[in-house]
């Protein structure tokens, strides 16, 4: 199990360094995306467009048939002790994330849904793949999600890999069903949509990390599987990094294909049954 220390892998990748250069990343990301500076600049890239080409959603929730999805609520992404903190960690301040994760979680339980966690891990024998995507590259190198074993927890309790201490209520509740996990970014490879399939479930809140890829993931396979999914659009977020802001790459296909697209405070109201 990965620890946060200053740890170099066979790699030869130091864990912190990467946190460091991310860092100075989404700092140049962020200088060219808000052109003169202005925090309403950056605002105003994710704003809905003023005149929309698309028709309105007409998502309505029948709380019995809802889940709540959240992807990826751990350590790694959403702590400032997680290895990519360097390039998420601005979009998650941004999106006041970590909060409205758990304003999701609270309002959920209280309206008594299914919620199911889909977590993310890699074991030893997932970093012996003989082929992976650029981030799945740079996801072994840092040791992202690192567990030991499937078969032990030891080590598990405030790491990478672990789940957002303040999420753990709602998560360890014995009520909240927790995936195995997925590997790549979607759920094609693990148990959600038998799961959800078994509680009657066919319409899902989308939330979690990261935005553009297992977030977006998801979405996609949910959809392909026939669920109504309402994403919400300010409890996730994504790395800043050169090659491209991935909140905002995600936004836009969020507005193209989901059925709905709410903010939490939104997604809250339908939950308490406020709108």
């Amino acid at each position: 199990m990965h620890n946060h220390t200053n740890k170099r892998d066979a790699g030869g990748v130091d864990r912190r360094s990467f946190i460091k250069t991310g860092a100075i990343a989404t700092a140049a990301v962020t200088a060219a995306g808000l052109g003169a500076g202005t925090a309403h600049a950056a605002s105003d890239k994710y704003a809905p467009p003023a005149n929309p080409a698309l028709p309105p959603s007409d998502m309505t929730l029948d709380l019995p048939r809802t889940a709540l999805v959240v992807t990826d609520p751990q350590i790694d992404f959403l702590s400032p002790n997680g290895v990519t903190w360097g390039v998420v960690g601005e979009s998650v301040k941004e999106h006041n994330t970590v909060e409205n994760i758990l304003r999701l979680f609270i309002a959920a339980k209280k309206a008594g849904i299914t919620v199911a966690v889909s977590p993310h891990y890699y074991y030893p024998t997932d970093h012996g793949w003989k082929f992976e995507g650029a981030l799945e590259k740079l996801m072994h190198k840092i040791g992202m999600f690192d567990r030991p074993s499937a078969y032990t927890t030891d080590g598990f309790d405030g790491s990478g890999a672990d789940f957002m201490a303040e999420y753990k209520p709602y998560i360890f509740d014995g009520k909240t069903i927790v995936t195995s996990p997925h590997k790549v970014y979607g759920p094609e490879q693990n148990d959600l949509v038998l799961q959800l399939r078994k509680q009657r479930v066919d319409q899902v809140i989308l939330a979690g990390m990261s935005a553009n890829l297992c977030t977006q993931a998801h979405l996609h396979e949910l959809l392909e599987q026939g669920f109504e999914v309402a994403v919400v659009k300010d409890a996730t977020a994504a790395a800043k990094l050169p090659e491209g802001d991935g909140y905002l790459a995600a936004l836009i296909n969020f507005r193209f294909i989901a059925n709905a697209l709410w903010s939490t405070d939104e997604t809250v109201a339908r939950l308490t049954g406020a709108a």
